[in-house]
């Protein structure tokens, strides 16, 4: 996306230039001079940095609020697992772009409290459990494609530590060293129906665990009840995290970076934040006696959601395939790639890595035009295009706010696990509208909301290698007339 790099960059210096203007500001060696464009830039492309670091802390308040785990809801304090006993629905808010493949099993992991203990049951059910640090990196991911087979994956312990650790790993035990104190574990297990989950997913989330490592092998061991804060019952992390002032988002960053160190490949970002007075740790504070420079701080952080927003709308065309977004890389693991982990974070913090799942996403159809409700839409599978995976494949729609859609059958993805109707010559077809279709076009029905924007997400779990050396191509979003 280095496109988006320059579109960020190149947007907040010729929207936010305040002409030659300097502004004195406060940094640990004393008061310096930087020009009022120099530090808008600056303060741009640190927003972008600390995007997914901030947004993760909002979505750990709001998913661990509770004192026990939620059966309805993948919410647990940490340290605990919260399992997805139900698909979610357009209800969910608290994550962008839920999938309604797999039930999640959820834990945030504090790590400072000592080394935590994940048993995984032997199962022949695709299952991936990705774990995230306090950036939204991918730092490890275990599951069917690493430890299994398409038949099945023998039981597995997982000893999750923090960075420092340096105890003897148990025996049978496979270490897993997050590079913050913090980490995310979303785990995801295929389900194949209602009924499906309700039995066979249930006996295997059942039979997870998550202990303290000196508690495990104790069977009479009691969790700790959660601390819930009514401040954080109906956030929604996307739509929060907009409305922190500049001040506020960069004092929160600077103590989330005080908590949790960023590595070392991240020093040049830290130089040039330091150029404006932010060091991790300490308090932060911008403000200017001119006019136009206060309003354009205080507008820079819709600014820049403006600027996100923009980029999932209208991305690169050129870098469309029949109006799809189809990406093989990239994801999960950034980098020095800010702009790209801030805009993923934006869209659907907690993606896998493109190894266990490849999402590509649609806002247009196949003529260029932006996907509009209102019109109908239908997808052709030719019988070489069916997705080529070791796992499956879904095609879920999403609302404009990137949530599940409320419709009158309840169906939010339509997949290979799906009692599809195809065609004799082998070829699918897939119906994309807001009012149902005829009887036959029952069960290729995907109901999309009645007006405005609306998104597609295709999600391909363990793909084969033509989807990950771009051999497969999707097909488009063909508008009926």
């Amino acid at each position: 996306m280095s496109e988006f790099r320059m579109l960020i960059l190149v947007a907040i210096l010729f929207c936010y230039s305040c002409q030659s203007d300097t502004t004195t500001i406060q940094i640990p060696s004393g008061e310096t001079e930087i020009s009022n464009d120099e530090l808008l830039k600056i303060l741009g492309e640190g927003y972008l940095y600390g995007y997914p670091l901030v947004l993760m802390d909002i979505t750990k308040n709001v998913t661990t609020n509770v004192e026990v785990p939620d059966e309805l809801r993948p919410l647990a304090p940490t340290n605990q697992l919260g399992h997805f006993r139900i698909f979610p629905d357009h209800t969910l808010t608290a994550i962008v772009k839920p999938n309604v493949d797999t039930y999640y099993s959820i834990s945030w992991l504090d790590l400072s409290k000592g080394p935590q203990v994940l048993s995984m049951p032997a199962t022949d059910r695709y299952y991936v459990l990705p774990f995230y640090d306090a950036y939204s990196n991918v730092f490890a991911s275990y599951g069917t494609r690493t430890n299994g087979t398409v038949d099945g994956t023998e039981a597995l312990t997982f000893l999750i530590t923090g960075p420092d650790w340096k105890g003897e790993l148990p025996d049978s035990m496979i270490h897993v060293q997050s590079p913050t104190e913090i980490a995310w574990m979303i785990g995801r297990v295929q389900v194949n129906s209602k009924e499906d989950g309700a039995t066979k997913v249930r006996d295997i989330q059942d039979a997870m665990s998550l202990v303290p490592l000196d508690a495990y092998g104790n069977d009479s061991y009691e969790f700790e009840k959660g601390m819930v804060n009514d401040a954080y019952r109906d956030i929604i992390p996307v739509k929060a995290i907009q409305e922190l002032d500049v001040n506020e988002y960069f004092n929160r960053m600077s103590m989330l970076m005080k908590d949790y160190p960023p590595p070392s490949r991240d020093s040049a970002i830290i130089r040039k934040l330091k150029r404006i007075g932010f060091v991790p740790g300490e308090p932060f504070h911008v403000s200017s006696d001119q006019f136009i420079l206060r309003m354009k701080l205080n507008k820079l952080p819709g600014f820049i959601h403006q600027k996100l927003e923009e980029r999932r709308l209208t991305p690169d065309k050129t870098a469309l395939e029949n109006g799809w977004m189809v990406v093989t890389d990239g994801i999960g693991e950034y980098g020095i790639d800010y702009p790209r982990r801030a805009y993923i974070g934006f869209i659907g913090l907690g993606a896998c890595i493109p190894e266990d799942a490849i999402y590509p996403n649609c806002s247009f159809d196949v003529n260029g035009n932006a996907l509009d409700a209102r019109k109908k839409y239908t997808m052709h599978f030719e019988p070489d295009q069916i997705p080529p995976v070791n796992a499956f494949w879904s095609l879920t729609a999403y609302n404009e706010d990137e949530f599940l859609i409320e419709n009158e059958i309840n169906r939010f993805s339509l997949g290979d696990r799906d009692d599809l109707q195809f065609n004799d010559d082998g070829s699918l077809d897939l119906y994309i509208q807001h009012e149902a279709p005829s009887k036959e076009k029952m069960s290729n029905w995907l109901p999309i909301t009645e007006k405005g924007p609306f998104y597609l997400t295709m999600r391909l779990y363990w793909s084969k290698e033509e989807v990950l050396n771009g051999d497969w191509k999707i097909p488009g979003v063909q508008p009926l007339d």
